[in-house]
């Protein structure tokens, strides 16, 4: 089973399926990218650029990026999706039957799957214990790189408050310890990403700012040796701003700014 579309995820893929004969089992919008993982990961790495490049981020940041992610290409390959999901299906194995449900937010292809039966979510990157899940922009699956940025974060709420009604007893994530209470961490999480939105306004001050001079005062030099990660989580946050009324987003000369709107 894949519960998503990032290298640490599908890793190796191609040579566990070669090897062992398994099924590969994933969201149907899926099949393509990683039919065609090279070319799906050229298109990604188009679509980061173009965005890093209209919210500020400098040029050389940007090739740099470039040049790291295209090294990262080697831990990913192509694999055939033998058993294409949809969200709602039943996906039955020999002793239990999961629940598929898209969750996107961390990335577009997010998978939970939910035995009900023992109460046991899967949650891949959906829900992590000691991290709060970055909501990575990302180009929308199977649009070109030039397709219209998505509103990650709001996305990724809407998808924690679908998974805050399941009756689990217990979690597990891609990454870390077993959850036990998912509903209070999913709170918490509701909880941070507001103080969040909060401090990036109240960077804004008076004047408009890139979504990268955002990231530099929010984390310094990791907005530039991380600057896809904070870029994502600083749209992810104005967003938020922007359809509350508390932001406004404008572009000139093909750089976007934000600014706070006055108060009423």
């Amino acid at each position: 089973m894949i519960t998503h579309q990032h290298l640490d995820h599908i890793g190796l893929l191609e040579i566990l399926v070669r090897r062992s004969g398994a099924e590969v089992a994933a969201l149907d919008l899926l099949g393509p990218y990683l039919a065609s993982f090279r070319e799906s990961m050229d298109g990604d790495d188009k679509f980061a650029e173009s965005l890093m490049r209209s919210h500020g981020v400098p040029g050389d940041v940007v090739i740099a990026l470039r040049a790291v992610s295209g090294a990262f290409r080697a831990w990913g390959s192509s694999a055939e999706v033998t058993r294409p999901l949809r969200d709602g299906d039943d996906l039955t194995l020999r002793d239990r039957t999961l629940r598929v449900l898209h969750r996107p937010g961390h990335s577009p292809s997010d998978t939970v799957f939910f035995d009900q039966r023992r109460e046991i979510l899967i949650a891949g990157d959906h829900l992590i214990a000691h991290i709060s899940s970055n909501p990575f922009v990302s180009r929308p699956l199977g649009a070109d790189p030039d397709a219209e940025r998505p509103r990650m974060l709001i996305a990724y709420i809407e998808s924690m408050r679908a998974t805050r009604e399941l009756p689990s007893r217990l979690t597990l994530p891609g990454h870390g310890d077993p959850i036990i209470d998912h509903g209070k961490l999913i709170d918490e999480r509701f909880a941070m990403h507001a103080r969040r939105a909060r401090k990036m306004l109240k960077l804004l001050g008076d004047r408009p700012l890139t979504a990268y001079e955002v990231a530099r005062g929010m984390w310094g030099n990791a907005a530039v040796t991380q600057a896809y990660l904070t870029l994502s989580e600083v749209l992810g946050h104005m967003d938020i701003l922007v359809a509350d009324g508390r932001a406004r987003e404008s572009s000139s000369d093909g750089i976007v700014r934000f600014e706070a709107t006055p108060p009423a």
